[in-house]
């Protein structure tokens, strides 16, 4: 089960959730840190599959 399988019914009753339990004024820090934590782990496999391909090129040669 993954997230396609998440309709729109579920998605408004998580969102209410996470309002309710954190309220209006942490949901915007709550998105910050986890769209940067996303980005930091996005540069992160990016950099493993740069050095990755530097290695084969070297092993080529």
């Amino acid at each position: 089960m993954g997230l396609a399988n998440i309709g729109i019914p579920s998605m408004i009753l998580i969102l209410v959730l996470a309002l309710i339990i954190f309220g209006p004024n942490k949901l915007p820090e709550i998105g910050k840190a986890a769209g940067s934590t996303l980005k930091e782990f996005k540069n992160a496999t990016k950099g493993v599959m740069e050095d990755d391909e530097e290695e084969v090129k070297k092993e080529e040669q």
